[in-house]
């Protein structure tokens, strides 16, 4: 169930990885060097546009989600063999 949780809050914040990476590689003048020597990045974020991307988000999140609903395969009454190996070949799976 974590698994299902994990995979729909990256898809969410998807478009925003995407973002802040381009920042990033875009315009190196976002990053500051600390007195120490490491490497920050500077508030990236106060510039962002999080509507939009907490839009494109949620779209693609929802695109995702209808997408797999669609092809769940076959009916609640139906099972499904998976593919074996016989006679030293492959033979597919199906729904039965």
């Amino acid at each position: 169930m974590i698994r299902i949780v994990i995979e729909n809050v990256l898809l969410f914040l998807l478009p925003t990885l995407a973002y802040l990476g381009w920042v990033l590689i875009a315009r190196p003048e976002t990053l500051e060097r600390t007195p120490g020597g490491r490497i920050r990045p500077m508030r990236v974020l106060n510039d962002a546009p999080l509507l939009w991307l907490a839009a494109s988000g949620t779209i693609l999140l929802m695109v995702v989600l209808v997408a797999f609903g669609k092809t769940s395969g076959g009916r609640p009454d139906q099972t499904y063999s998976p593919p074996i190996f016989k006679d030293g070949k492959i033979q597919p799976g199906h729904i039965e």
